[in-house]
């Protein structure tokens, strides 16, 4: 038969086990994994530049295949323009959201309190 002392054991191990297992599920993101806003802020430029290089590159090779006036670099160049404040609008919609999602998570947390 078991006796009072390993049944003493056996519950501090399972208390310890329990609270190993309730730190584990939550882990605290670490600092390196979130962006910056500086980060956030090159990102929305990096890509409304590519939307342009893009267009332009197009447009100018369609100019230069079709030998015409540079009707279609101006034209893609818009629409690369469009594509990147497109781009850069979804970013800053995605940046908000999880914002907002971190900012309902601790008031949350706050009235749980």
């Amino acid at each position: 038969m078991i006796d009072d002392d390993q049944k003493q054991r056996m519950a501090q191990l399972e208390e310890k086990l329990a609270a190993a297992k309730k730190a584990h599920e939550e882990p605290e993101p670490r600092a390196d994994e979130h962006y910056s806003m500086a980060n956030q802020a090159w990102r929305m430029v990096t890509e409304l530049v590519a939307g342009l290089v893009i267009g332009l590159g197009i447009g100018y090779g369609l100019d230069v295949l079709l030998g015409t006036t540079p009707i279609f670099m101006v034209l893609f160049i818009l629409l690369g323009l469009a594509a990147g404040v497109n781009v850069m609008l979804r970013s800053a919609r995605e940046i908000q959201d999880k914002q907002m999602a971190e900012a309902e998570k601790h008031a949350d947390a706050d009235k749980d309190a």
